[in-house]
């Protein structure tokens, strides 16, 4: 394969023991942020007055294989070890209380860049619609249409990701998409919002588990390799 624009982007996976449910997600970003008792903007995504840090989520909570999880990216992994030093004590994941059992931890180093040839990923959960392609989504009946709002929306996301990581890509972001679930509904932000499970192809090398689109620090949008 010939490489375009090489950049390798670090991340770690946390997984924990602990069974966590999908909609107990948020709980568990709560939890973590009450352990670390606040100090670092990155677990919890805010500034010190409160305003919301829009730049991409550095630190995702998730759930993976069933359990808790927690995915570091480039400098969010320098924080992984301030979550360690503070893990002692219980933490409260909706109504119950529990002490997060650390399973193992995972780096990993991916090169995200365009390639000649194309990777196949899944996405679960993703919520790409804002309120005018959703509109136009629910109003055409022509699949392919459909198929090509959410690969636009793909490209979009997947820029924004990274450009997040200051990565500016040179040639064209190709993305395919080969299958797609019944979409469900999903409340995020106390908005009812359309997600979809999704099978695509895309010519750009992307790390396991970051997530994209909305809500991905909570675990929408997740991505993974097949």
């Amino acid at each position: 394969m010939i490489k375009h624009d090489t950049n390798h982007i670090k991340t770690f996976r946390l997984n924990f023991s602990n069974p966590i449910s999908f909609n107990e997600i948020p709980y568990l970003r709560g939890a973590i942020i009450k352990i670390t008792k606040k100090q670092e903007i990155l677990f919890h995504n805010h500034d010190k007055d409160n305003t919301f840090r829009y730049d991409y989520p550095l630190i995702q909570y998730k759930r993976i294989n069933g359990n808790a999880a927690i995915i570091f990216i480039e400098r969010g992994t320098d924080k992984i070890i301030d979550f360690i030093n503070n893990n002692k004590d219980l933490a409260d994941i909706g109504n119950r209380k529990t002490t997060l059992e650390i399973e193992k931890v995972d780096a990993n180093d991916t090169i995200v860049q365009i390639w000649e040839s194309e990777f196949t990923y899944s996405i679960r959960k993703y919520l790409p619609l804002n309120k005018i392609n959703y509109e136009k989504y629910i109003q055409t009946d022509d699949i392919i249409e459909k198929y090509q709002i959410l690969e636009n929306v793909l490209v979009g996301n997947i820029l924004s990701f990274a450009k997040g990581m200051g990565i500016y890509f040179n040639n064209k972001i190709k993305v395919t998409i080969l299958q797609v679930d019944e979409p469900k509904v999903y409340r995020f932000k106390n908005i009812k919002m359309m997600g979809f499970d999704i099978r695509f192809k895309s010519n750009v090398s992307l790390p396991d588990y970051i997530g994209l689109g909305k809500g991905v620090s909570i675990g929408f949008g997740m991505i993974k390799r097949l």
